[in-house]
């Protein structure tokens, strides 16, 4: 998936300077991803393919979250209260109402979303010095890359081809307008 507004570099200088806040409100999105895993499982449990691949995707979204958690343990931090997301707050705005709109919307969105966390996990890992964290980011942008996949390949899975394109090209746009009007700051998001 190519969005259609790349992360600008100013980001990435404010991670590095407070990778700290960075690695809390990545955590933060770890537990949230591997939650809307499971809630489309629960929404949707008449739809076994769905359900195997978010019940897996959850389990490994949960073990991001472990793993992150233990780089906040090594730097001496612990985990913070979580924090709305105004990125996904103004990406669930678009919501179509209806059944099927609504469901195809969730799974768009949830790839579009893997698909920034790919982008800036790798600019995360491209900037930092050799060694275990650079490594570790490196590893997550492969793995975003699989997620955002999962979740398209569900769209097309349960949704005519014409109508998933369309609505993802719609749904970029308005994710890159929500990435040009946020802050920039050391988030995910």
């Amino acid at each position: 998936m190519r969005l259609k507004a790349p992360t600008p570099p100013e980001w990435t200088a404010a991670v590095l300077a407070d990778l700290d806040a960075f690695l809390l409100d990545h955590a933060a999105n770890e537990r949230k991803a591997s939650s809307s895993a499971m809630a489309l499982v629960v929404h949707y449990p008449d739809r076994p393919e769905l359900v195997e691949r978010c019940i897996a995707l959850a389990i490994e979204e949960l073990q991001h979250f472990g793993q992150v958690q233990a780089r906040i343990a090594e730097r001496g931090r612990v985990l913070g209260p979580d924090t709305r997301s105004e990125y996904l707050q103004q990406l669930r705005r678009e919501f179509r109402t209806g059944s099927d709109p609504y469901f195809l919307d969730r799974l768009l969105t949830a790839g579009i979303v893997e698909a920034r966390g790919c982008e800036r996990f790798g600019l995360v890992a491209a900037a930092l010095p050799a060694g275990a964290l650079k490594d570790f980011y490196r590893e997550l942008a492969r793995s975003e890359v699989r997620h955002q996949e999962m979740y398209i390949d569900l769209a097309r899975l349960y949704f005519t081809a014409g109508p998933v394109d369309e609505r993802l090209e719609e749904l970029l746009t308005v994710e890159a307008r929500v990435m040009a009007e946020l802050p920039i700051r050391a988030s995910l998001y």
